[in-house]
């Protein structure tokens, strides 16, 4: 089957299942998510978003008491009984179902939606991204992984407009991240990029990078950077679990980037050798 989900135990094609209208989901997005891909039935880190989804649920007091394992089980079950390749696994948990009302409700049980589609990964070493610069106007919980995503969602239609592929915030003269992706420069032979706290989600990709220029001898600083570094970077990187180390050409239509596209390269290359030693390929 194609393109399938998965609701408090049942399963069925994505447009057919159904989910309460007292989901507080649905009118209060109370709930976390994550999103991972897989490729040949290898689902790729899949521990350290599981990982990062329970610090979330306990960052907003959401009693989900499955144990990590058998969340992984179910996940990879979803996994073999979709067909596609290449697929993208998207899970969330809302608080539960109960009446309208802001206060959490008592002794209700979290509401668990997993969803597996088809969804080729975007192909690092043979695209450049084109990003445009938001204000970022988002509220000071950035590394909860919470539902709660309009204004990520109106930024990426503003670029999608733009004919760009990604947002890039940042708090006054400050980057922090991308509308749906982390975001780092390299200058000078050093990796950059933001540090972890409440403005940033703490990408699993954005670890992967800096694990693997640790691994190379690259330099890295975890230090804020400001719109001018940007925009000067000898190479800007957007970084995601779709877009693993994606290069980037232009930001607000200004040329950037591609004055170290060797380094780039290796980068590149180190990720897509950890991607293929989980999964066997990328496409």
């Amino acid at each position: 089957m194609k393109n399938i989900g998965y609701y408090n135990g049942e399963i069925g094609a994505i447009d057919e299942l159904k989910i309460p209208m007292i989901d507080r989901a649905v009118y209060f997005g109370d709930g976390i998510y994550d999103v991972v891909h897989a490729v040949n039935k290898k689902i790729f880190a899949i521990d350290e978003h599981i990982d990062r989804f329970y610090k979330s649920c306990e960052l907003l007091n959401i009693p989900f008491n499955m144990d990590k394992s058998e969340l992984k089980a179910i996940i990879g079950d979803m996994v073999k009984k979709e067909d596609s390749k290449s697929q993208l696994i998207y899970w969330q948990i809302s608080r539960g179902s109960a009446l309208r009302n802001h206060a959490f409700p008592e002794n209700i049980k979290p509401n668990l939606l997993i969803m597996v589609r088809d969804c080729p990964l975007k192909d690092m070493k043979n695209i450049r991204y084109s990003l445009i610069l938001v204000e970022d106007t988002r509220f000071f919980h950035c590394n909860i992984k919470t539902l709660n995503l309009i204004p990520s969602v109106m930024a990426s239609e503003k670029a999608a407009k733009a004919g760009c592929q990604e947002a890039v915030f940042h708090r006054g003269d400050y980057v922090t991240e991308c509308a749906h992706s982390n975001i780092a420069i390299l200058k000078d032979g050093v990796f950059k990029t933001a540090p972890l706290n409440n403005l940033i989600l703490p990408g699993v990709t954005r670890a992967h990078l800096i694990e693997l220029c640790n691994n190379l001898g690259i330099s890295v600083f975890e230090e804020a950077f400001t719109v001018g570094e940007l925009m000067n970077s000898d190479e800007v990187i957007v970084c995601s679990s779709g877009a693993l180390c994606m290069g980037v050409d232009k930001i607000d239509g200004k040329p950037v980037g591609g004055k170290d596209t060797k380094l780039l390269k290796k980068l590149q290359d180190a990720y897509e050798e950890k991607f293929v030693s989980v999964c066997g390929s990328m496409f």
